[in-house]
């Protein structure tokens, strides 16, 4: 590998571009992370192609404090207090991070060219725990956080059914009370669940109610270990260490306690979720676009066909090109959503950003079906083997429809931006027209 970077294979700030975004300690927090995560996943690769990770590798990451980082900015400074977590892998105070500092985990973790391994550290942590955090009683929080922050218990986030991937108002699996009031009963199916093969527990969504959003609500359902839960991995084309699971719920008994916030709020709590969820998969998603696209124009400054580098076609400059402009646009996208979160409070951000977010990750999808397929093409042979030269580009392509499907699928995503455009402008509309005092009396024209 060369020591000049290759084109794209970083974002420009790490070019050595100048970037009004980044600060000093954005800039060590990435020196940190990029150190410690080729640390701890190295054999990253290896993970994916065989389909699972290291028992250990959960808790050598809540040994570095690296699980942390995967919660939304500003992290629960109180609670990390509590449980003894004060500084975050370079020293970082947890009052100081932010969410360019998310922005920079995120990106370093994917920079191994595999979603799998770090989907199979991160995602519990990322989605399961907020629910609790934000929405939960101070009982409910008392009794989870303080093993769950720490890496000692593992949660994940319970949404999709087989009838209910986008539609999350149409979730079927049912939670009644018991006769004596003291449990839920817990009956359903959840599919595609990521790290439910290792989760003590999961923030899952159930209907309390009756039909559409008003009867969903959310509670913390165990399942290793516990009577009526059947679990089992689901074999996917992408992101196979991650640990995709369909959850089996027969008659499962749930304290009533562990109701996160109020029932009948479920929608609520799951939507405030989804900006978060869509963020982090843009950024890594990004970055193996970058992976795909940087290994290929590499391959094509070496590869020679007809007599001379493929460089020098000029079909090959143009799809380079094209991807690079995608690429280098969507990343810019992100480095200014995730500046605007810096700026802006939660209920502002949720308000404000969420078609946004829709349409970053929708877009994120297409940037990586362009970049892995254009990858594939130039790399040819190798391009379609599972190893040697080209084994980056046929791994990140199997990932595509994994981008473009978990988090809402992209035609939802777009039709969802769309919609919550129109509501903001329609809201701000009426909001300036009756702010706009009116004359008062009569007219003697």
């Amino acid at each position: 590998m060369s020591k000049v970077p290759i084109p794209f294979s970083e974002p420009p700030w790490l070019m050595g571009h100048p970037s009004p975004y980044y600060n000093e300690s954005h800039k060590k927090w990435q020196k940190t992370c990029r150190a410690l995560v080729d640390e701890l996943m190295a054999d990253a690769g290896e993970w994916e192609r065989v389909g699972d990770v290291p028992e250990n590798l959960y808790s050598k990451f809540a040994a570095a404090n690296m699980l942390i980082p995967n919660l939304s900015s500003p992290l629960p400074v109180k609670w990390l207090h509590k449980v003894g977590i004060r500084t975050l892998p370079g020293g970082l105070p947890v009052e100081e991070f932010d969410y360019i500092h998310t922005l920079i985990y995120a990106d370093e973790l994917a920079r191994n060219g595999s979603l799998g391994p770090g989907g199979a550290i991160t995602t519990g942590m990322a989605f399961g725990v907020p629910p609790i955090l934000k929405f939960g009683s101070q009982s409910l929080q008392e009794k989870f956080l303080p093993d769950l922050l720490t890496g000692k218990k593992r949660i994940c986030i319970a949404i999709t059914e087989p009838s209910a991937g986008s539609d999350v108002s149409n979730i079927q699996t049912t939670a009644t009370r018991s006769k004596d009031g003291k449990h839920f009963i817990v009956n359903g199916t959840k599919k595609w669940i990521t790290n439910g093969l290792w989760s003590d527990y999961a923030s899952m969504a159930v209907r309390t109610g009756g039909p559409g959003p008003a009867g969903l609500s959310m509670l913390v359902v165990p399942l290793l270990n516990t009577k009526g839960v059947n679990m089992r991995r689901i074999k996917v084309q992408g992101q196979t260490a991650a640990g995709t699971t369909f959850i089996e719920l027969d008659d499962v008994l749930v304290p009533v306690e562990n109701l996160i916030g109020k029932e009948g709020m479920g929608m609520k709590y799951v939507m405030q979720n989804f900006n978060h969820e869509r963020l982090s998969i843009s950024i890594g998603v990004n970055r193996l676009s970058r992976v795909a696209l940087s290994s290929a124009f590499e391959y094509c400054l070496k590869r020679e066909a007809f007599g001379k580098p493929l460089m020098d076609q000029a079909v090959v400059r143009h799809r380079l090109a094209k991807c690079g402009a995608e690429l280098e646009s969507h990343w810019a996208w992100v480095e200014q959503f995730t500046y605007s979160l810096t700026k802006m409070s939660e209920e502002e951000a949720n308000r404000e950003l969420g078609g946004l977010t829709a349409l970053l990750k929708a877009q994120a999808g297409r940037v990586i079906e362009s970049c892995a397929s254009t990858a594939i093409l130039l790399f040819g042979g190798n391009g379609y083997t599972k190893s040697g030269q080209g084994e980056i580009a046929e791994r990140i392509y199997r990932e595509v429809p994994g981008a473009r499907i978990p988090g809402g699928s992209e035609d939802v995503m777009l039709d969802l931006a769309i919609r919550q455009l129109v509501k903001n402008f329609q809201r701000k509309t009426q909001e300036l027209e009756t702010s706009i005092e009116r004359p008062s009396g009569s007219s003697k024209l």
